[in-house]
């Protein structure tokens, strides 16, 4: 728990609001924090998840956008490919998120300064 003032976080509140993730992001990416090493597909995310294919398809995309999944193409055997997708170190992650909550302290701050 972080205590801020007058409420108190849990650390996947503090990713989700700091990432701007719905609830059905932060399930796909429970399922990358629960296997950081493993490479996936969406059609597994959606089996794992209980979420429809779309919904993982969105949030993997958005995830990928964010720098949050690295992706990768695998071929087919019979013709085609799929994307497959692994969560980045967590210091990576790490950093993003502490740069959107440095630019949030930096608002408050100017925002306290103008007041």
């Amino acid at each position: 728990m972080i205590d801020f003032a007058c409420k108190e976080f849990r650390l996947n509140d503090v990713i989700k609001c700091a990432l701007n993730l719905t609830r059905a992001d932060m399930k796909v990416i429970g399922l990358f924090f629960d296997t950081p090493e493993k490479w996936v597909n969406t059609e597994d995310i959606a089996n794992d998840t209980g979420l429809d294919l779309s919904t993982v398809q969105r949030s993997v995309k958005k995830l990928h956008e964010k720098e949050i999944l690295t992706k990768s193409q695998t071929n087919l055997d019979r013709g085609g490919y799929t994307y497959i997708y692994k969560l980045k170190e967590k210091n990576e992650i790490k950093e993003i998120i502490m740069q959107i909550v440095h630019k949030w302290v930096n608002k408050v701050d100017k925002e306290l300064e103008a007041w």
